[in-house]
């Protein structure tokens, strides 16, 4: 499992290509996030006086994450993005 440094999060998108009724998205029209299932956060980012600043997210989170954020890389044989917290739009309750 990866684990991210500072302010970085690994998430696995949830590819959705259709519309609830059941139309497939041509690329160009696609939304501008996309859902995703966060699957490790980093420890935080410091402050110019050192203190740690913790992430608002947690493992096991659904979040919105900007669709074209993040780093895709593998790890073993899944497809995760690597994101900054910057990068992530709302949680999902």
């Amino acid at each position: 499992m990866l684990k991210p440094l500072g302010d970085r999060i690994v998430v696995k998108i949830e590819e959705k290509e259709q519309t609830v009724g059941g139309f497939v998205l041509a690329g160009t029209s696609q939304a501008a996030t996309k859902e995703a299932q966060v699957l490790a956060v980093g420890q935080g980012i410091r402050t110019l006086n050192g203190e740690l600043i913790a992430p608002s997210v947690a493992v096991g989170d659904k979040v919105l994450v900007e669709a074209h954020a993040g780093l895709e890389v593998k790890d073993g044989e899944e497809k995760v993005t690597i994101v900054r917290e910057a990068d992530i739009v709302a949680v999902v309750e």
